[in-house]
């Protein structure tokens, strides 16, 4: 049994899982010890997350680790960014967490907009506008008087680890996500929140990954068989799984699952106007440099094809059916709003194709193919955009995360960037999770001896161009 156990609780829009992470003959050992399902659900016109059961899967999951004996020393939550929780006066919950899928904010952005324009809030916040980006939410809020009571604004991993701890912290990774940090400062824009007419006082100072919170709450404590202490790692998912891409330097990296975040880690922002017309934004990572970053719609339209056959195919069985495919070329423009959230992917992908003069794909195979070429396609337009606006080439990239798994969109990937396509880790961000863990331990010295770690612990596939 290892001398240490540190444990990943990750946390994904559909998925969760509990890591437990430890060092065993000089190679990092990951063990799931727990896995529940998240989600979003509709209550009435509303689109929010199960706040209470999530926190409850967190209980269980440690509970299940008192269970094997395996006790963590440490724990640390990453979850998805730019959604969050608002507390009154007495740190209870006011109403629901929205999910960033809910489309509240189509009422909002406009009148943010007649306060700060897109390009200035960009020049400022580096931050790409996107529907669901944290201050269209809050600014909703603000519109239908949710803020009027709020006195503590959290994001999601907060919150959990308030519940979790007591303890309130704001972590830079998740917060960077809001759109109200200061790009060039790292620290919230307090000059766009009064503009905004947000109370000062909602934003606590930024803590940084590697940041102790707490010891968790007695009572929890008693519940589960142990105690902890919790651990700010890069709390937004990307961060985490950026931190765990095995090559030093600024490499170029996708981190492919629900969506591909394709870019660099910089430690210098891009808040040009070229970068904000290409779609580009700047996020924070480990030691509060810059993800240079673009959102591209990713995994998530496979996942809703899976769902809509009723999990008849597996995702292996996709791949198979996509190899059958002969001579057909169509594809969609994956970052198109018509695939954010479709009552029907398959019906969206056909339509794309349909309005735009290709062929329709009918089979299972052509369908699924259409989105894979269609990703590697925008994977090699996006890594352009990333040369000619960083004056830096790439000959590789590094694809991180569960989608790193998918053979025939890594061979798509090599073919149209033509760039070597470098695979793994798989479990990318419950790894960076780990590392940050271990980096406030003291049981790895720095962020270099983790990525070496990683290079001597798990295959990591080359796939050439």
């Amino acid at each position: 049994m290892a001398d240490k156990y540190f444990l990943a609780i990750d946390i994904g829009a559909s998925s969760g899982r509990h890591i437990l992470g430890s060092i065993e003959n000089g190679k990092l050992r990951l063990e799931e010890v727990y896995r529940f399902k998240n989600g979003a659900e509709k209550r009435g016109d509303k689109l929010v997350w199960n706040d209470g059961a999530l926190f409850k899967s967190i209980v269980e999951g440690l509970k299940k680790c008192g269970e094997t004996g395996k006790i963590p020393e440490y724990v640390g939550i990453d979850t998805w960014g730019v959604d969050y929780a608002l507390l009154d006066k007495d740190d209870k919950l006011i109403g629901e967490v929205y999910s960033y899928r809910d489309e509240r904010t189509l009422k909002s952005i406009p009148e943010v907009e007649k306060i700060v324009g897109e390009r200035d809030a960009y020049a400022r916040t580096g931050i790409c506008k996107q529907v669901f980006n944290t201050v269209y939410q809050l600014y909703s809020d603000k519109m239908t008087g949710k803020l009027d009571g709020a006195e503590t604004f959290l994001m999601t991993p907060d919150y959990l680890n308030f519940l979790l701890t007591g303890v309130k912290k704001n972590e830079y990774t998740n917060a960077s996500t809001t759109g109200l940090l200061n790009a060039k400062t790292r620290d919230w824009d307090y000059e766009l929140i009064d503009k905004l007419g947000l109370k000062r006082s909602l934003f606590k100072p930024l803590s940084l990954p590697g940041t102790i919170v707490g010891d968790i709450k007695r009572e929890i404590a008693e519940e589960i068989g142990f105690t902890a202490k919790v651990v700010l790692p890069a709390t937004h998912d990307t961060a985490s799984a950026v931190m765990a891409v095995p090559n030093d330097g600024t490499p170029l990296y996708i981190s492919s699952g629900t969506w591909s975040l394709m870019g660099i880690e910089s430690p210098d922002e891009n808040t040009t106007e070229a970068a904000r017309a290409a779609g580009f934004t700047n996020e924070g990572g480990y030691g509060k440099s810059v993800r240079f970053l673009k959102n591209i719609m990713g995994l998530w339209m496979i996942q809703c094809i899976k769902k809509e056959y009723n999990d008849k195919y597996s995702f292996t069985d996709f791949v198979d059916e996509a190899r059958k495919v002969k001579d057909f070329s169509s594809t969609v423009e994956v970052n198109d709003l018509s695939f954010f959230a479709p009552d029907s992917m398959i019906d969206a992908v056909k339509e794309y194709c349909r309005k735009t003069g290709q062929k329709v794909p009918e089979t299972v195979g052509e369908i699924v193919y259409c989105v894979y070429t269609s990703l590697a396609k925008s994977y090699k337009a996006a890594a352009d955009e990333i040369e000619k606006l960083t004056g830096k080439k790439f000959d590789c990239i590094n694809v991180v995360g569960g989608g790193c798994q998918n053979v025939m969109l890594n061979e798509l990937t090599a073919r149209y960037t033509e760039r070597t396509v470098v695979a793994g880790p798989v479990e990318a961000t419950a790894t960076g999770n780990i590392l940050a863990q271990m980096l406030a331990a003291g049981t790895i010295k720095s962020l270099s001896d983790g990525k070496k770690l990683i290079r001597d612990s798990f295959e990591i596939k080359e796939i050439k161009a």
